[in-house]
């Protein structure tokens, strides 16, 4: 370790030459550097030359509450003295045994039993096995099927991938990978003309429930990113479609999985994007036959959605701070693994299950839920966001204006066939991070981002639009 800061340059000189960077294409780098981070502070970060970059990504979606913050840095700094990591099995800590008490309370009803990984792919992983392995336990061993909708994402292990469908990551291991079946997304930006996206949500629920009447003796589980499909271009559905899936899974004797990661601790507005089963009234989605842009308004919503059979959270549960992934499940399945047998237990770990220090990341992520009465003012800054953003919304090139909660998304018509590389560099040199997905840019910011900041997001964001138009 050098004692001396090294400089941009250096450091990413020495990045390229050692560390193999993921999701990219190592010689792309050449023409197109990398981004070389000395600190963070809040919503920002900053490079070696103290140039700062507004983080409107979350750092792929992960920072809640801003880097370097204070109130988490003194959990993990008190937490350190106390024990860095202890092995799960045949041991237990205080900070596992408090978190997975928490997450029991603020969980949908009925979901009462955690299970620890390490990553959202993990939990992923986790909850296929978990699910095919209760049906073997309960006399049902021809259940091993999943299916997941179009354009899902739920990671990049051999497992998760036989759930995602997103070619670019799972087309190279195709001969590796147990192909599942997909049915179609309820995307709201797929209705037809004049057709309200509740509408739709329930056209695409039919074609579920065809799917489920055809193979539900061979479906262990239905597998679903709840509200917002994220690799898929922040694809966002009216939420009738979660209550309706969930009948159908209850009908049909098939497990619903929440796939949580990216959309769970607060990110669509309710803690869990599970509670907005039930749509609020008035609606807040419209269809393609509508100009109105998509938004929605949580705090309509009523708390009465619905529990999954399986529950997975990753991501936000740290604050951004550690890798830690949780699969929460209900009794029935915890008993169905409760026996005299070893054979019949969950025999699923990893060495770092439950690392404490990841734990207590997450309860202090959790007291400032709390303590700041974070769901509340999030709706404020989301109206906020939503009015200054009008210049963008009715931008003639902008295309599917939508919002759920802290993630707003739209498409910009552009001529440029490398505009996402294009966007990405023009966001930096306007002190933005922003990381589109194709035509798509997205907005998923840290929670404590404040009115001005988000002018300039807003704003920046704007200027570069024009420029790629």
């Amino acid at each position: 370790m050098q004692n001396t800061s090294p400089t941009n340059a250096d450091l990413v000189s020495r990045s390229l030459s050692a560390v193999w960077h993921p999701c990219s294409q190592m010689k792309h780098y050449e023409s197109f550097p990398l981004v070389p981070i000395a600190r963070g502070s809040g919503v920002w970060l900053y490079d070696f030359d103290n140039k700062r970059y507004l983080d409107s990504v979350s750092s792929w979606w992960v920072n809640l509450f801003g880097h370097a913050n204070p109130r988490i840095n003194a959990a993990l700094h008190d937490q350190l003295d106390r024990i860095e990591h202890v092995m799960l099995a045949g041991f237990t800590h205080e900070p596992v045994v408090e978190l997975s008490e928490r997450l029991r309370d603020l969980a949908p009803k009925g979901l009462g039993h955690c299970f620890y990984g390490s990553d959202g792919a993990s939990a992923t992983e986790i909850a296929l096995k978990m699910s095919a392995h209760y049906w073997r336990n309960t006399g049902n061993p021809a259940k091993t099927q999943f299916i997941s909708l179009q354009n899902s994402y739920h990671g990049e292990t051999l497992g998760a991938l036989s759930v995602t469908d997103v070619a670019l990551f799972r087309d190279a291991y195709g001969p590796l990978i147990r192909q599942q079946a997909t049915v179609v997304s309820p995307d709201a930006r797929n209705a037809g003309y004049g057709e309200s996206a509740e509408a739709f949500a329930l056209r695409c629920a039919d074609a579920l429930e065809a799917h489920l009447q055809r193979h539900h003796t061979e479906l262990a589980a239905f597998i679903i990113e709840p509200l917002v499909q994220g690799a898929a271009g922040m694809a966002m559905y009216h939420p009738v479609y979660l209550k309706r899936a969930r009948a159908l899974c209850d009908q049909y004797h098939v497990h619903l999985i929440a796939d949580e990661i990216a959309v769970g601790m607060g990110r669509t507005g309710t803690m869990f994007a599970c509670e907005q089963a039930n749509p609020p009234s008035p609606p807040f989605y419209k269809g393609r036959g509508d100009s109105t842009p998509i938004t929605s308004s949580p705090g309509e919503v009523r708390p009465d959605g619905i529990s999954p059979d399986f529950l997975l959270i990753s991501k936000g549960i740290t604050g951004g701070y550690l890798p830690l992934s949780i699969v929460m499940s209900t009794d029935t399945i915890y008993q169905a693994f409760y026996d005299d047998k070893t054979v019949r237990g969950f025999l699923h770990s990893h060495s770092y299950t439950g690392n404490p220090l990841a734990c207590r990341a997450a309860l202090a992520t959790l007291d400032i839920f709390q303590q700041d009465d974070v769901l509340t003012t999030n709706r404020a800054k989301a109206a906020f966001l939503n009015r200054i953003a009008a210049p963008i919304s009715c931008h003639p090139r902008v295309k599917n204006w939508r919002n759920t909660g802290m993630i707003w998304a739209f498409e910009v018509e552009s001529p440029h066939q490398d505009f996402a590389q294009r966007c990405f560099s023009l966001g930096l040199q306007n002190e933005l991070l922003l990381r589109p997905m194709g035509q798509t840019v997205y907005f998923m910011p840290p929670y404590v981002i404040t009115e001005e900041e988000m002018q300039l997001l807003v704003g920046r964001t704007l200027t570069i639009i024009e420029a790629l138009t």
